[in-house]
């Protein structure tokens, strides 16, 4: 069980779900609390979400747990290095390399924290050589950017500020940034300069279907980017004009689409095309106005010739991924007809590989949940069954079927055929390649009979069986808990429970299970038969029969249980241990206690504690 929710986090951080990732990696620790490789993936995890502070820890505790494993220090390094320590990250991949001298991944670490260390220590030095010193420092540049009505609506955007508080700390960050239009509107409004940029009203239109959701288009309100003069060729002022008058009739189409007036935002828009074709969030507000209307064909071609546009621009890539986005978007309406939902779900990753958007993630994950949800539809579909509908009618009117499996004679046309499939792929194919002991082609059709009828407590039961005979135990205890859900009047459930459980060697829930079903089903020979195995070893344990390897195995495995845990956890009990050895009298009113005597019979199942 651990191992499966390791390989689930495992998926997850390679898809760059870290927050999952992380889900995933805790429930695999809480099962294997000693196994140093989930620290370490989990604390890959957290640095991912930039969550040094957990990564640091979890780096912490690889180390502690295989302390000769040089992807520990590796780890440990990098989480000092997300944490600015730069003095003990060195110190991590120096020990590390102590250990495997040749680890280029720790040799590369050592590199980029030294680099950091360097950088760092030049960073606090007096910045006195950079010109923009005066116009970063001090209250005094917040009250002008304030004063200025362009930069006042930038203070109202977070990342903006944060810029801005970086550059205030060290100007020398000035050279991160020049690419941001917002901050070198701000660096001419500290210089008194001007500098041509984008309003603060000019902003792209929501992504959302509906214009008057607020939120949705607070996500986009970012200024897109545009040609600085020194770009300009030709007549630089006619160009300019016209780029004025595109950004105005830009303004004009986003009015008219937030009154739905769509034929005049459309018009707006291809005359703000006409005047300037070098900006792409004409053609993208266009595809939203078509998307809006039904004219997804429209929708489509307007996003793809935005892509081709934007990469011959080398526009920003931001601007890519909503083209796409929106593009998917409309290739999801047309599946609604079309039943493909393919071509969406490929458009939305390539989305992703452009921005990982957390809108575009959550379209792609609609468009997958509705594909799975039509192909689920499909299996019901009886034209799929290739002309053999009369041969499942033939067998759903023997009468051993409606005997065995309770089926009405007046059934609906289509529930008669979800069900004569299911029959045909379960019971015969299924259950004879079980008698023939092969039993990995038993479980591929019980398989197939449940993506038919997932709700069949049978083929839950069979396939349980099918993976005890294989010895893959966790499989069959998953699928005897999921029939006994299911029908939890089903003795067979209990049965097959109780058998993973003991094959677990976990006698005493096997035994708990046992005595479930036989609530149930009292003379079923099955159950009582895996009851007495069950006594017969737990009381092996008890009188002391256990070789010393059995012993500790069964040990070894206890303490992995939780409610073991818990038992020895609790100081009472620990009183009541020490008494049965120490002081009889003591040990003796504590027999009284059934609580206390439960959980003593645990511990002996357990093999914790033997009577002699």
């Amino acid at each position: 069980m651990a191992e499966e929710a390791k390989a689930k986090g495992n998926a997850a951080f390679s898809a760059g779900d870290y927050d999952a990732a992380v889900r995933h990696f805790s429930d695999a620790i809480a099962l294997a609390p000693s196994n140093h490789v989930l620290y370490s993936n989990r604390s890959a995890a957290y640095a991912s979400l930039n969550n040094f502070a957990e990564a640091l820890a979890d780096a912490k505790k690889t180390v502690e747990l295989k302390p000769d494993w040089p992807k520990g220090y590796s780890r440990l390094g990098a989480a000092y290095v997300g944490s600015h320590n730069y003095g003990d990250a060195i110190s991590a991949y120096k020990k590390g390399l102590e250990i495997d001298p040749h680890n280029e991944a720790l040799k590369s670490g050592l590199k980029d924290a030294e680099g950091a260390a360097a950088k760092s220590f030049r960073s606090r030095a007096p910045p006195t050589d950079n010109p923009f010193n005066s116009a970063f420092a001090g209250p005094e540049m917040w009250a002008k950017l304030t004063a200025d009505p362009t930069t006042r609506s930038y203070l109202q955007q977070p990342d903006f500020i944060t810029m801005m508080q970086e550059i205030q700390k060290n100007p020398n960050n000035l050279n991160l940034y020049l690419k941001d239009q917002r901050v070198m509107q701000a660096l001419g409004v500290l210089l008194n300069v001007k500098f041509k940029g984008p309003t603060g009203d000019d902003m792209e239109i929501p992504e959302e279907e509906s214009p008057k959701k607020s939120e949705p288009a607070k996500e986009e309100k970012k200024p897109e980017p545009e040609p600085e003069p020194m770009e300009l060729t030709e007549d630089g002022k006619e160009k300019k004009d016209r780029k004025a008058q595109a950004l105005k009739e830009k303004e004009e189409g986003n009015a008219a689409y937030k009154k739905k007036d769509f034929e005049k935002a459309i018009a707006h828009y291809t005359k703000a095309l006409e005047l300037d074709d070098e900006d792409i969030s004409y053609l993208t507000n266009r595809a939203a106005v078509y998307l809006e209307m039904g004219q997804y064909e429209e929708c489509i071609k307007d996003c793809d010739k935005a892509v081709e546009r934007g990469r011959e621009l080398r526009s920003d890539f931001k601007m890519i991924a909503r083209a796409l986005t929106r593009k998917g978007t409309a290739l999801v309406k047309m599946a609604k007809c079309s039943k493909d939902f393919e071509p969406a779900i490929e458009t939305f990753q390539k989305a992703l590989t452009e921005h990982r958007n957390p809108d575009t993630l959550k379209r792609l994950n609609e468009a997958e949940k509705a594909k799975k949800e039509l192909e689920q539809q499909e299996i019901f579909d009886p034209t799929i069954a290739d002309g053999s509908v009369k041969k499942a009618f033939h067998y759903l009117s023997h009468p051993v079927i409606h005997v065995c499996f309770h089926v009405p004679p007046k059934l609906g046309t289509l529930f008669c055929y979800q069900i004569c499939l299911s029959l045909l792929l379960m019971m015969f194919p299924g259950n004879e390649y079980f008698k023939q002991q092969k039993y990995p082609e038993a479980v591929k059709h019980y398989t197939e009979s449940l993506r038919r009828n997932p709700k069949d407590p049978k083929a839950y039961s069979n396939r349980a069986a099918c993976y005890t005979k294989l010895g893959a135990l966790p499989e069959a205890l998953k699928d005897a808990e999921k029939c006994i859900e299911l029908d939890p009047t089903f003795s067979k459930g209990y049965t097959r429970k109780g058998a993973a459980q003991f094959f677990m060697k976990e006698y005493d829930k096997a035994l708990e299970t046992y005595q479930e079903g036989l609530k149930l089903d009292p003379e079923n020979q099955e159950l009582l038969d895996g009851m007495r195995r069950c006594v017969q070893q737990i009381n092996k344990a008890g009188r002391g029969e256990l070789s010393p390897e059995e012993l500790k195995e069964r040990q070894a495995k206890a303490m992995q249980d939780p409610e073991i845990q818990n038992i020895l956890s609790d100081p009472v009990m620990r009183q009541v241990l020490v008494d049965f050895q120490e002081n009889p009298k003591a040990a003796q009113d504590h027999m009284k206690n059934p609580m206390v005597m439960n959980k003593i019979q645990k511990l002996i199942n357990a093999g914790i504690v033997q009577m002699r």
